[in-house]
């Protein structure tokens, strides 16, 4: 049953999306200095959002004040080890709703499933709170939507999770890119080959783990019963839950095309091909092979995924390339370089040698989101900046799930003229649970 008191932020909650007067709801705390120190709360405690918030306690100026999980064991083993960094044991809570009502906590980092990243991030919002978000930004474009429309009602800084816009080595490649020394770039392409997105053997259902509450974890997915091929990370490969590697390492990928070549809407058109060619004995609905094709009218953007193996073109098994008429970029997360190539030898640029990563792309990015919740600019990565790369991903597998050409309308807030088109772009939110309305 709930408390009297979240019954109350409940319907203030409500009211103030209502009426559209962000004045209602409680603000963060103003901090009149850099030094002031940032006391965050984290929801979803096994992985990303533990790496997170390790990256957050590196710095002296915050703070971990709650932890929110629905796996009990993992709760209590990540609130020891935040006892051991800090020497100051955090409070725990099982619904993440508890923890957004502490009034002590500034920033919220939301570390969950994607199907359930838009609820915690809107009601973070409405309650006053800043939120360092996980990519992709939402497990639908309607989601994606809402979250965006959320953040910038209440006037909240919003980072996603795509820590490549802090990277040093990434700003350069992209710099590079724009300068115009590879000639006219005729070619983007990104690629993920990597094994776990093959899936692993299905096994039986089974008893929900000892405390985990699943039905909590489900949330506004539909109702079913227990599979560990379901649960901790495996999730991804599940369309209730996520989008595969499409989603998964699409958005840091798509985000670097889109960044170096100034897009800021979405494609003409959307095609896509695949199916799950070399794991159908696995345990997962995502495609294990896919390609995708964005129409942008001026070159060629591209996708393409191989599940189940770790390599790829040239020596990289992911990675970002954009084919210039002087030259080729390619890059990931350890470095980039420029090819030599072209079909007029005489236009062909002089190559560049790797140019090494200095690994502290997500420092970088957390250091970003923290000064910008102080100064209260945007960040790196701004949650629009992180909607339009997850359209993109999500297209791409819209286009998949349908067999067809999609043409998606941001004004339109939808797809032209394909209605099961649109059913895939809204989730069917599992009641009580509702899609925010903002």
């Amino acid at each position: 049953m709930e408390s009297t008191r979240r019954q109350f932020l409940k319907n203030s909650l409500a009211a103030a999306a209502g009426t559209g007067l962000a004045s209602l709801m409680p603000q963060a705390r103003a901090r009149a200095s850099a030094n002031d120190r940032l006391t965050v709360g984290l929801i979803g405690c096994r992985n990303m959002g533990f790496a997170n918030l390790k990256g957050f306690l590196k710095f002296p100026d915050t703070a971990c004040a709650a932890l929110c999980d629905v796996d009990a064991g993992v709760l209590s083993e990540r609130a020891a080890e935040v006892e051991k960094m800090t020497g100051k044991k955090p409070k725990i809570y099982a619904d993440f709703r508890d923890l957004i009502e502490n009034r002590d906590i500034d920033a919220v980092i939301v570390g969950t499933p994607d199907h359930w990243h838009c609820l915690p991030l809107v009601m973070a919002c409405q309650a006053g709170k800043d939120v360092y978000v996980e990519k992709p930004l939402a497990n639908s474009i309607a989601e994606c939507g809402v979250m965006l429309r959320a953040a910038r009602r209440y006037d909240r800084i919003v980072q996603v999770g795509q820590q490549q816009r802090s990277g040093a080595h990434w700003q350069e490649a992209i710099r590079f890119v724009q300068s115009g020394k590879l000639g006219s770039i005729r070619r983007v392409r990104f690629w993920a080959n990597f094994n776990y997105g093959a899936g692993q053997p299905a096994v039986p259902d089974e008893p929900v783990p000892a405390g985990v509450d699943f039905d909590m974890w489900l949330g506004p997915a539909p109702a079913r019963t227990f599979n560990k091929n379901r649960f901790h990370g495996l999730w991804r490969l599940f369309w209730d839950y996520g989008g595969g590697l499409m989603t998964d390492w699409g958005v840091h990928l798509i985000d670097m095309g889109l960044w170096a070549m100034k897009i800021s809407g979405p494609p003409k058109s959307t095609v896509s091909t695949g199916g799950i060619y070399a794991s159908s004995g696995n345990a997962l609905e995502t495609a294990d092979t896919q390609n995708v094709l964005w129409e942008s009218g001026d070159f060629a953007m591209e996708w393409e995924h191989n599940a189940g193996v770790q390599t790829g073109p040239y020596g990289r098994n992911y990675g970002v390339l954009f084919l210039g008429t002087n030259g080729t970029l390619v890059a990931d997360r350890d470095s980039w370089e420029v090819i030599a190539e072209g079909w007029e030898p005489e236009r062909r640029m002089e190559p560049v040698q790797p140019v090494k990563s200095d690994n502290l792309d997500h420092d970088n990015h957390v250091r970003n989101f923290i000064d910008c919740v102080k100064t209260r600019q945007r960040p790196a990565c701004d949650i629009e900046t992180g909607r339009l790369a997850a359209l993109y991903a999500h297209l791409g597998n819209i286009a998949y799930r349908t067999g067809r050409k999609v043409v998606w309308s941001d004004s339109k807030n939808g797809f032209i003229n394909d209605a099961e088109a649109d059913i895939l772009a809204v989730p069917l939110y599992r009641k009580p649970w509702e899609l925010p309305k903002i």
